[in-house]
């Protein structure tokens, strides 16, 4: 390939990305394929998509990644081409902007202002009076002022909001922000979930997508976890008292509730849920149908304990959360064995938390139930990290100013020329805005007449 042939590939290459065709098309794909991801959801058990999709849809949509979108290869380059297209389009725009807004001595055009609506006056001073004036005043409201000599007078230039020109590039630049940070925290980041039992310390949690086990540089301990309730049984509030350790030293103390986490090296700690597993503090009571006396005994589950009168030995062998009892749903239950004193076993004896003395339809020679039991609960918790949340976060403010800029101010231009007509002289203000036009038509009238004012004009 010759040096012509490659810089002919390279200018091609540059027109491609430069285009604002290639634009619509790309944010065309990313609004199509979001709708995609809307109507599918992401990250679900596989065993829903096969059962909704059937088998050939669901191998196709694994293929392309369907499943989880937002994290595919192709939606990741779909990304970085809008990127690649938004810098390329910046750049080749820019350098025309760059010399209209850097430039030291701007270029005003008579020819151009005289096409604009303008303001006509006399004056009774000549040129030479209303230079300075003219002048002063004029640099009171524009930044930029200069004053050139005519063979019947003078003719002043000014303008104001020039950089104002750069709030569509501020813009680009805000959205190349939000797609790094996006890029970032899908490439980077993880969310994952954990159970905590009160007492216990993990650095493991479980990623959300894969269920992989993902190890943390420090442990997390439950130290302490609370519920409260509302009258209804509807839990009002959860909060855990987490330990943060590195190194076994701890490092961070905090409580933790729902919508207030828990921030430690980039990593998010929130309170997501709870629930309860067997407690050590369990104790069991039994009562003799013949004495009718009722003892009491400390345990756990798996240690049998010795019943009172001979009545045998119990166990603990099992916890449900929810127990189903003849088609009706017993709640978390206790579920044990009774060993009469001639080796017999009665085994399933249910023994539910919410209804004390169930044991007594089983009609037994002795009555099991719970005389006090304290349970242990375990905090849910989602551990998330998201390096390019700043870069996000910072991209929206950029986005917001760049906007205002965009939207809002604007580049104004002023021309007053003055001409001397015997003793007096012959004003004409024209005024030029790249928006807000009718703004900048009210301005012009505004100047002319200050400048035809007796302050100044006479």
């Amino acid at each position: 390939m010759t040096t012509e042939d490659s810089s002919d590939f390279f200018n091609k290459l540059w027109k491609f990305f430069a285009s604002v065709k290639l634009t619509i098309f790309i944010l065309s794909a990313l609004a199509g394929t979001s709708i995609i991801g809307t109507l599918i959801p992401q990250n679900e058990d596989p065993a829903e998509y096969f059962q909704r999709f059937g088998n050939f849809r669901y191998k196709l949509f694994e293929f392309l990644n369907i499943f989880d979108m937002y994290h595919s290869g192709w939606f990741r380059f779909l990304i970085l081409l809008l990127g690649v297209n938004i810098i390329v389009c910046s750049v080749e725009r820019l350098s025309a902007t760059w010399k209209i807004i850097f430039t030291k001595t701007p270029n005003f055009n008579p020819a151009q202002f005289k096409t604009q609506p303008g303001t006509d006056f006399a004056v009774k001073l000549a040129p030479d009076l209303l230079k300075e004036k003219y002048q002063a005043f004029i640099a009171r409201q524009f930044s930029y002022v200069r004053i050139e000599e005519t063979q019947k007078g003078f003719c002043l230039f000014a303008e104001k909001g020039r950089k104002t020109k750069l709030g569509v590039y501020i813009v680009h630049a805000s959205v190349l922000m939000l797609l790094i940070g996006s890029m970032a925290g899908s490439m980077f980041g993880f969310e994952g979930f954990v159970n905590i039992a009160q007492g216990d310390k993990t650095n493991v949690i479980r990623l959300k997508k894969s269920n992989q086990p993902h190890s943390l540089d420090f442990e997390i301990r439950c130290d302490k976890f609370s519920v409260s309730f509302y009258e209804t049984g509807a839990p009002k509030e959860f909060r855990s008292a987490l330990t943060l350790l590195e190194n076994g030293k701890p490092v961070i103390q905090r409580d933790v509730i729902v919508n207030d986490p828990l921030r430690y090296k980039g990593i998010n700690i929130f309170q997501a849920s709870y629930g309860s597993v067997p407690s050590d503090n369990l104790t069991l009571s039994f009562t003799s149908k013949a004495s009718g006396m009722m003892y009491t005994k400390k345990t756990t589950i798996g240690q049998p304990v010795d019943i009172p009168e001979g009545l045998g030995s119990f166990v603990i062998e099992h916890f449900h959360k929810s127990y189903e009892f003849m088609n009706h749903d017993m709640g978390e239950c206790f579920v044990g064995t009774l060993t009469a004193p001639d080796g017999k076993k009665t085994e399933d004896i249910v023994i539910p938390l919410r209804f004390r003395g169930f044991d007594k339809m089983r009609r037994g020679n002795v009555i099991a139930d719970i005389a006090d039991y304290e349970p242990r609960y375990f905090t849910g918790l989602q551990v998330t990290k998201d390096p390019g949340v700043w870069g996000v976060y910072t991209g929206f403010i950029t986005m917001i100013i760049g906007c205002f800029i965009a939207f809002f101010l604007c580049h104004q231009r002023l021309y007053i020329e003055v001409n001397r007509n015997g003793e007096t002289s012959r004003v004409s203000v024209f005024g030029m805005s790249d928006k807000n036009k009718i703004g900048m038509e009210q301005r012009v009238k505004k100047i002319a007449k200050t400048l035809a004012g007796p302050e100044i004009g006479a």
